[in-house]
């Protein structure tokens, strides 16, 4: 290294150190899926900004936090402003179609005409590029869901030219997908997936999302169907019924 790269480089350094203490944690970015049953859930989303990013630029993140409310209200969900650096996200679905279009729709809204388009439509403090897809299979009782989400961060981290992350903002932002089923989840050992944390609940499967990266989640877990298991309770309480009626099984023939 010249000595004119070294004077640089002492010269920057502490700006850079100051700038990764003063801004560490800024954004801590929550996004859940809450299946109940096969017909019931929610996706859910919890942010909150850091003191100090909200400091130091607090029109554009206010915006930003309007433009969110915004877009949960389009999806006929409701947003809840906890503080003014926090809020709470909750939009519901009926099925598995459902909750792919509205999650595809949230993080990739589509853009408005020129001639209507607002400033909070277009800024996005975060730009978390998802795609998701579900696949499910109706077993009468029972229902497989095989859900894929790759949540493209390469946005968030400086590469240089062999493709290596120079810069990488994980110490500013913190992002988080947790994934609730009524039954647990399995996710996929495969090379290319993310793995999730240790299981904090049997019920719960959470992922570190890494910035500067490609994200892929591939995960299958199950769900009831109550319309089977109904089918089956009804039959269940008409096999009762007959019996104690006429002490015996339907087309079973009595000895007498």
């Amino acid at each position: 290294m010249s000595y004119i790269s070294k004077k640089l480089f002492s010269s920057f350094l502490p700006i850079v150190l100051c700038l990764a203490i003063l801004l560490t944690g800024c954004v801590h970015y929550e996004v859940g899926i809450n299946f109940e049953d096969q017909h019931h859930g929610s996706i859910v989303q919890y942010i909150k900004l850091g003191q100090q990013l909200t400091t130091l630029s607090q029109a554009e993140t206010q915006e930003w936090l309007s433009s969110i409310e915004h877009r949960a209200t389009q999806l006929k969900g409701k947003a809840e402003r906890i503080s003014p650096q926090e809020i709470a996200v909750t939009i519901p679905f009926s099925n598995g179609q459902e909750l792919t279009d509205k999650f595809n729709q949230f993080f990739n809204p589509n853009p408005p005409p020129k001639n209507t388009a607002k400033k909070t439509d277009n800024l996005d403090l975060v730009q978390l590029k998802s795609h998701m897809t579900i696949h499910q299979n109706n077993l009468i009782f029972l229902e497989r869901n095989h859900l894929n989400l790759e949540v493209d961060l390469r946005a968030l981290g400086v590469l240089s030219n062999q493709g290596n992350i120079i810069v990488s903002p994980g110490s500013l932002i913190d992002l988080e997908f947790i994934l609730n089923a009524p039954w647990g989840a399995r996710s996929f050992d495969q090379d290319g997936i993310l793995q999730p944390l240790p299981q904090v609940e049997n019920q719960s499967l959470l992922w570190q999302l890494q910035p500067g990266q490609m994200n892929k989640i591939e995960v299958v877990f199950w769900t009831p169907s109550f319309l089977g298991l109904g089918t089956l309770a009804i039959f269940v309480i008409i096999i009762i019924g007959f019996y104690l009626k006429y002490k015996r099984l339907p087309l079973v023939v009595s000895q007498s």
